[in-house]
């Protein structure tokens, strides 16, 4: 099991403390794409569980005006931020796709907020996790990725079989040496701004090399140290349903991360290697209910248009929230 936070560091109150400031969800978009998609469901979910957080869209300025407005109708923050490049444009040696997720480091500079929680626009939320802000300070918090899908073909982890969400099935060989540390998912996680801390991402980059993964390679080296690992359930990559079904319980999962290849509910066809599964049908079929559901759509009368009309309900911040079941992390018990 990997290594948690020690029980005793949380009041178990589940409140949010006297000086706490403003926390955000936050994700990222680029592109004239269908992506726009992903965002608004995104913003619709968070609405269904009655987070007290609004959510902020990091946008490059190739998002277009007309899908900046959906989002401002959808009560998102728009903001705009410029894209950040590996260095000297080597991106050889990173997945093309991938390359243009750097400029998701710019959200650490967004001091506005004292926490955000990220979530990249393919992630759906079904249940209210805002008690992810309470969380300690000083770490990333995210879940741990898997090795076995052929995207990690070029690893020493899948090469051998070897996985951190079984690691006795194939034990780490004595002969390799240590096993690797950690290695987390980077579509979700829970993080601090901080202009020190966003400085140093930028200067640290300037002497990385791009790797595969892109930005989620980057942010693993960057906070070894730091991070914490959080249950499956709060982001559930849907190859884990295959990989490794006995650490899922999916009517358990609270936020599902559709980046399995034909998963996107916006693209589904079910004609992709494991997209004909019940358990992937169902929560495609989730997705789009929350996304169609007109009722869900903002009201004009609460739309929001700037951080400064944010408002912060410290009373309603843990409004219907269960309490959480979590192996690896404990989070505060809810209200």
């Amino acid at each position: 099991m990997a290594p948690g936070v020690p029980v005793d560091v949380f009041s178990g109150s589940g409140k949010v403390s006297a000086g706490y400031s403003k926390g955000a969800y936050v994700t990222f978009l680029a592109g004239n794409g269908d992506y726009i998609k992903g965002v608004v469901g995104l913003a619709k979910g968070l609405r269904k569980v009655r987070s007290a957080y609004p959510l902020v869209v990091a946008i490059l300025g190739d998002v277009p005006e007309e899908h900046r407005e959906i989002l401002r109708s959808q009560g998102c923050i728009v903001r705009e931020i410029e894209p950040i490049y590996p260095p000297e444009n080597q991106v050889e040696f990173a997945m093309a796709y991938y390359v243009i997720n750097y400029s998701k480091l710019r959200i650490w500079n967004f001091l506005e907020y004292s926490k955000m929680v990220y979530l990249d626009a393919d992630i759906q939320v079904f249940e209210n996790i805002d008690h992810l802000f309470d969380m300690p300070d000083g770490y990333l918090y995210a879940a741990m990725d898997c090795f076995c899908e052929k995207t990690w073909s070029h690893s020493r982890q899948y090469k051998i079989g070897y996985c951190q969400q079984c690691p006795d099935r194939v034990p780490w060989p004595a002969d390799m040496g240590s096993p690797p540390p950690l290695y987390f998912n980077a579509g979700m996680f829970v993080f601090e701004p901080s202009r020190l801390t966003y400085e140093n991402l930028l200067r640290t980059l300037e002497i990385t090399p791009p790797t595969p993964f892109a930005e989620q390679d980057f942010l693993n080296m960057f906070f070894e140290k730091t991070y914490k690992p959080l249950p499956l359930v709060y982001n559930l990559v849907l190859a884990m349903l295959w990989r490794h079904p006995e650490n899922i319980d999916v009517q358990k999962v609270k936020v599902a991360h559709y980046c399995a290849a034909g998963s996107k509910p916006w693209r589904y066809t079910g004609k992709e290697a494991n997209m004909e599964r019940e358990d992937i049908k169902m929560l495609v079929a989730k997705w789009w209910n929350i996304y169609n559901d007109e009722s869900l759509d903002l009201q004009p009368a609460t739309s929001v248009t700037t951080a400064e009309e944010e408002t912060f309900s410290r009373t309603s911040i843990m409004a219907s929230m269960p309490e959480p079941i979590i192996s690896y992390i404990p989070a505060p018990s809810a209200a």
